[in-house]
């Protein structure tokens, strides 16, 4: 018997070779189910930020900028050493998703299945990401200027300086 092993097409094929390296600084975005805008409600989307504040969902890995749109979520994480990307988003998206469905009086999945990566290289795509992250809510037309907007944060913020 012949077996072909036919290439990977889709979102199954952003899988393949996903390598977590601790220490890395990784640019993560994932998407409610059926692009619903459920963060479109302030009371739901503060539920949902208040839990990305939570130091025991990172463990050793740092979120070093985020913001939360009506329907996506956008996140610079510094990966540690103790558990792979995958397994981080994945208590991320489930925690988001318990506290949020929890506030709404919701059921069923708030987001889709998987989510986009993207390994920085260096600290000039730091800063560019990290603009990209905050603007978003000024790209998609929700404010004028960042300041205006409620739900996004970055550690240089606060003066929690990105280790260098």
């Amino acid at each position: 018997m012949h077996i072909v092993n036919y290439p990977a097409k889709g979102k199954a094929r952003l899988r393949i070779g996903r390598h977590s390296d601790p220490g890395r600084i990784y640019l993560v975005t994932f998407v409610t189910a059926g692009r619903r805008r459920v963060f479109d409600r302030w009371e739901i989307a503060l539920v949902a930020s208040r839990v990305l504040s939570v130091n025991a969902l990172w463990l050793d890995s740092r979120l070093l900028c985020w913001v939360l749109m009506p329907d996506h979520w956008h996140g610079l994480i510094e990966l540690g050493a103790t558990e792979s990307l995958s397994t981080l988003v994945g208590r991320l998206k489930g925690t988001m998703a318990f506290s949020t469905n929890l506030a709404c009086g919701c059921k069923g999945p708030l987001w889709t299945r998987g989510f986009h990566d993207h390994a920085l290289r260096s600290n000039d795509d730091l800063v560019d990401a990290a603009r990209y992250i905050v603007l978003n809510p000024v790209r998609a037309g929700l404010v004028l200027r960042v300041g205006l907007y409620p739900f996004w944060d970055a550690v240089w913020l606060s003066g929690r300086e990105h280790r260098g």
